[in-house]
């Protein structure tokens, strides 16, 4: 199962935790297609149907079908550039 960073945990929940989104909001990362190793990553209010849940250290990230299964051994990281731009990574699980 995909898990975070403390930075992208950190961040995760700060993007969750903006005016006007309710307490089920997270992040949701969905795939193309499975050939397409290519990913969108979005604030959302909640999960969707078939959507793996992964909460670790009170952040909340929604998966659908394609990503959960193509991020089962990945490490989620985040960062902020200097000019605010929430920017992620993966990398393997150790």
């Amino acid at each position: 199962m995909l898990t975070l960073t403390e930075n992208a945990s950190l961040i995760v929940k700060e993007i969750a935790s903006q005016d006007g989104l309710p307490e089920t909001a997270g992040l949701r990362i969905t795939s193309e297609s499975e050939s397409d190793p290519s990913f969108a990553v979005t604030a959302a209010d909640a999960g969707q149907p078939g959507d793996q849940v992964v909460e670790q250290s009170g952040a909340t990230v929604y998966l659908d079908e394609s990503a959960a299964t193509m991020l089962d051994d990945k490490v989620l990281d985040a960062a902020v550039d200097p000019s605010g731009k929430v920017e992620f990574a993966l990398g393997l699980q150790q």
